[in-house]
């Protein structure tokens, strides 16, 4: 019996531990996609106690919680903050399989170097111990970044943001690690919501430009886009509920964005084609300033309606979607690719029966002179778990170039959750060095080496091109 999350935790042979502890362990970060807060970052935000470090806006634990039948109050209440610890104790035991529970033991490991288990037993030892810690200088924002080795941060950014500190941290000469905003468009695509009509209202007074037609719309989103590349944007970030492509003129998609600002009720035919159109609007501008575009698709959104109306988006109630998505990202790629605006994209799926529609869809629209242009992104979200990561790259690995992947992303709101690349990492290097065991593939030390520092950094590095 091998012991519980030794230094060979997931490495199951022994090219895999060298291929870990040779070529992935020591290799920095690079967090191109995560929901950290630029504030926090700026203002070396220290934590009071585990509790506020942990479970402050975690909704993976929460979701954990509830299932062990936690009371609310215990999980995003008003009680106290050991009380939720306790209440974290006594649920993790239950999460054997769950990736919770090998994060959760890596942390403890990584920045405590406290190797007990967690439970209700150990608690209160845990508890005392991680406090006295984490009031410790090493234990503040940018101190857990510089000891996680991250060198670049990819905030997630609403366009109508004045990036106030993503401005101030690329002034501090103080800290060397790059923390650069996201474009991340999502208010103005989803024409249908609440909001639309008041975020535009934004959009407006911080572009100081009128908008009383969709082409004063995409000149304010233009100038925007403009802010954000001259702060160090390079990448965009959508999230779509449905992949949509329904074709229509520019006088259609002008008269549907009127509608919309005369509250007039907006059909679905009329949705998919206001969507399709500003979508491509938005590769056009990406394109010319040679950033990437993300598109995350694939969850189904704040089910449940009475918590959505008590504690709102991103509180734990989310899932999984299977919408059919082939035939729609095709026509979207293919509509930029026609016009020669095609830019960098990285495609993520939440439902890994797409798996296989996103391997074989990268090859149809890769670009001379970029390896990788079109990329297949990581296990994400509900599929960051060992069978998720190592389908997903097994289906990279059986349709494309598993050797030009840009890796692992945090997609996190926690400074702790840096583990999570070291997860992936001895995952990969087990994949691969099994695949070596098997005779699938030869012992070259040279190339494989290339091959795991690619994945783990140097392809995003090169990727994204951002100077650091």
């Amino acid at each position: 019996m091998k012991k519980f999350m030794d230094d060979n935790f997931l490495l199951e042979s022994k090219t895999a531990e060298e291929l870990y502890h040779k070529y992935a362990k020591e290799m920095p970060i690079y967090d191109y996609h995560c929901h950290l807060s630029p504030k926090e970052i700026y203002e070396n935000k220290k934590f009071k106690n585990i509790t506020e470090a942990w479970l402050g806006g975690d909704h993976y634990k929460w979701r954990a919680m509830r299932s062990n039948g936690v009371e609310e109050k215990y999980i995003t209440g008003e009680s106290k903050d050991y009380d939720k610890f306790m209440s974290w104790a006594r649920t993790l035991p239950k999460a054997i399989g769950n990736p919770l529970y090998h994060w959760t033991h890596l942390e403890l490991q990584k920045y405590f170097g406290i190797e007990e288990i967690l439970s209700e037993k150990t608690a209160e030892v845990i508890w005392e111990k991680a406090n006295k810690l984490i009031l410790k200088d090493e234990f503040s924002a940018r101190s857990l970044i510089k000891r996680s080795n991250v060198k670049v941060i990819c905030t997630t950014d609403d366009p109508i943001d004045n990036l106030e500190y993503h401005i101030k941290l690329k002034e501090d000469k103080s800290f060397d690690v790059k923390v650069l905003p996201t474009f991340r468009p999502d208010k103005v695509v989803e024409i249908k919501k609440d909001d639309f009509i008041s975020w535009v209202e934004k959009l407006k007074n911080v572009s100081e430009k009128e908008i009383n037609s969709y082409s004063d719309l995409k000149n304010a989103l233009v100038a925007r886009i403009d802010f954000f590349h001259e702060v160090g944007c390079r990448i965009s970030d959508h999230g779509l509920v449905d992949v949509p492509y329904l074709e229509g003129t520019e006088e259609e998609a002008s008269e549907i964005f009127l509608k919309a600002l005369n509250k007039s009720e907006i059909t679905k035919f009329e949705e998919n084609k206001y969507k399709t159109n500003i979508l491509h609007f938005f590769g056009k501008e990406y394109a010319k300033r040679n950033w990437t575009m993300q598109i995350h698709f694939g969850a189904l959104r704040n089910n449940n309606t009475n918590m959505f109306k008590k504690l709102g988006a991103d509180t734990g109630f989310d899932s999984v979607n299977d919408s059919n998505v082939a035939y729609e990202i095709s026509r979207i790629l293919d509509s930029l690719e026609k016009e020669n605006s095609l830019p960098k994209t990285i495609l993520y799926t939440l439902n890994p029966k797409d798996n296989y529609v996103l391997g074989t869809m990268l090859g149809n629209f890769q670009g001379e002179g970029i390896k990788g242009k079109i990329q297949f992104g990581s296990g994400w979200w509900f599929n960051d778990n060992k069978d998720g990561m190592i389908e997903q790259m097994k289906a990279l690995g059986n349709l494309g170039l598993l050797g030009n992947f840009v890796g692992m992303l945090t997609d996190s709101r926690s400074f702790l959750s840096y583990t999570r690349h070291d997860y992936f990492r001895r995952i990969m290097c087990n994949l691969i060095g099994q695949w070596v065991e098997n005779g699938e593939y030869p012992y070259d030390e040279e190339i494989l080496e290339e091959i795991i520092k690619g994945i783990s950094f140097n392809n995003a590095k090169e990727y994204f091109g951002i100077e650091f």
